[in-house]
């Protein structure tokens, strides 16, 4: 099978030659460039560059050498710069930037990164590894009124500004890798709605709107939608000939359950993001995928009905995300796109050894009867060892059921 047509094949819950794997192909089931460059020395991969296409979780832009050495089926057509320049990791390791990406030195020895507004709009504090959001646009609105005469920053949110390829750049790019190689590819579409709302607002501030001020959060929301079906309708055209998948974000779990009720789930979010969603599939015709942190267990049969295909990163350690129980309640309805290796305890702190097995544990529960492709919960974090990394893929390709 080829890398697209072994991805295919489990998204239709069909037999494949072995499991699919991605490294990287959005930017939620990647590596941290710190990773990324002691995985390469590892592996005695001295050519390429480490490119950071995401500045704020500092995730990097796989290349073809690393893809073909962990097997990897999946690659990203994301949102991305036109013009790279030298850069430097929290470690002191070297990678390249976005032209426009530019990091200040402050006087306590955190950085901060200013918008075209002046604005903070990401902050890395003092031996941090990652770039936090910095000031919400909106948090000073009162009223509906308010958010209205600053709309520009609804309409352009999810397109920041160090990303400066058009779609019609973004399309060429995706035809290259198309014509190139053989790889599934994914159009990294990674809009938020209720997570959106959040960064806008301020996350206490926007969960106050939700209750208190729902008209506040509606005309988000509600502009956001719309702000994105129009994004779509010139973004697709794009790309569509050459991907398979779309990707679309949104954090709507904690570690013991929605981050809101799935009561006002339904009442308030669910509506928009229903509306964006179904756009999205009636357009392209395309497979749904979902980045969606936490435990979302008593959301997954909404979002099934709202047009979702594809759940990532089935973070198991979560209340009521137990494995088995996903894979038995919404195996049929759901390819899980990640639950393949616990990120959080096992991956950066055990043995190459307790890996393999941890691994082997999770791929007898995910992968009969297909709708599975492997990832780890999220990113591969700053702290994991190379050699665990490797026998996490290792495991992956002797697994025999």
């Amino acid at each position: 099978m080829t890398h697209r047509e072994r991805v295919l094949a489990s998204l239709k819950h069909q037999e494949f030659d072995r499991i699919p794997i991605d490294l990287g192909g959005m930017d939620s089931t990647g590596i941290h460039g710190i990773a990324y460059n002691k995985l390469k020395q590892y592996l005695d991969i001295k050519q390429g560059k480490t490119r950071i296409i995401d500045p704020y979780q500092q995730v990097v832009l796989v290349e073809v050498e690393v893809l073909e050495v962990v097997g990897a089926d999946v690659v990203s057509v994301p949102f991305q710069p036109k013009k790279w320049k030298p850069g430097t990791l929290s470690d002191g390791s070297s990678c390249e930037i976005p032209q426009n990406w530019n990091p200040v030195k402050l006087p306590d020895g955190s950085q901060v990164v200013y918008g075209t507004d002046n604005r903070v709009v990401a902050r890395m504090p003092v031996g941090g590894f990652y770039f936090e959001p910095g000031e919400p646009p909106l948090a000073r609105a009162e009223t509906v009124a308010d958010v209205e005469k600053n709309l520009d920053y609804i309409w352009n949110f999810d397109l920041p500004d160090f990303c400066d390829m058009s779609f019609e750049e973004i399309g060429t790019y995706a035809r290259q890798l198309c014509e190139k190689t053989d790889y599934c590819l994914m159009g990294n579409f990674a809009i938020h709605v209720f997570a959106a709302g959040q960064l806008l607002r301020g996350f206490e501030q926007f969960m106050i709107d939700l209750v208190l001020n729902p008209a506040i959060a509606e005309c988000i929301m509600d502009n956001l939608v719309n702000a994105y079906i129009e994004r779509f309708n010139r973004y697709y055209p794009a790309i569509g000939k050459y991907t398979d998948i779309i990707n679309v974000n949104d954090d709507l779990g904690a570690q013991n359950g929605p981050q809101i009720s799935p009561d006002l789930y339904r009442k308030l979010v669910k509506p928009y993001q229903k509306k964006i969603y179904q756009h999205i599939k009636k357009v392209s015709g395309q497979y749904l995928f979902l980045h969606t942190d936490g435990s979302v267990y008593e959301l997954l049969p909404d979002l099934i009905e709202i047009g979702v295909d594809i759940l990532n990163p089935v973070q198991f350690t979560c209340r009521n995300m137990e494995l088995g129980r996903l894979k038995k309640e919404f195996g049929k309805d759901l390819t899980f796109w990640g639950g393949g290796c616990d990120t959080q305890k096992v991956l950066p702190y055990a043995t190459p050894a307790q890996v393999k097995k941890h691994v082997k544990e999770c791929l007898d529960i995910l992968v009969p009867g297909g709708g599975f492709v492997f990832n780890q919960v999220h990113n591969i974090q700053p702290d994991v060892p190379p050699a665990n990394i490797m026998a996490m893929y290792e495991a992956v390709h002797e697994w025999k059921g």
